[in-house]
């Protein structure tokens, strides 16, 4: 019984991602949102590597991010017998 549970302890510990491993995941999101948006900003003429470049390409991701999830979200009203259900 202990080994199972060293053997638990040491998979649990190996499956976590160290800070360097998370810190490069949010790097690469970040390189792929400037690769998607950051052209589409500059022409809206923004000036590249600057403050509003930055949060124009932030807001162009959040965007899309909330369509996309919103468009898959189903919302249920009503009640116990009778439910009235769409997608948003």
């Amino acid at each position: 019984m202990r080994a199972f549970a060293v053997t638990v302890l040491v998979l649990f510990v190996a499956a976590c991602a160290t800070q360097a491993e998370r810190a490069a995941q949010v790097q690469r999101d970040v390189d792929d949102m400037i690769k998607v948006y950051g052209p589409g900003c500059e022409k809206l003429g923004f000036k590249p590597d600057s403050d509003p470049w930055r949060d124009c390409i932030i807001r162009l991701a959040t965007k899309d991010d909330i369509e996309r999830y919103s468009r898959d979200s189903i919302n249920c009203i009503g009640h116990p017998g009778f439910f009235q259900c769409s997608r948003f």
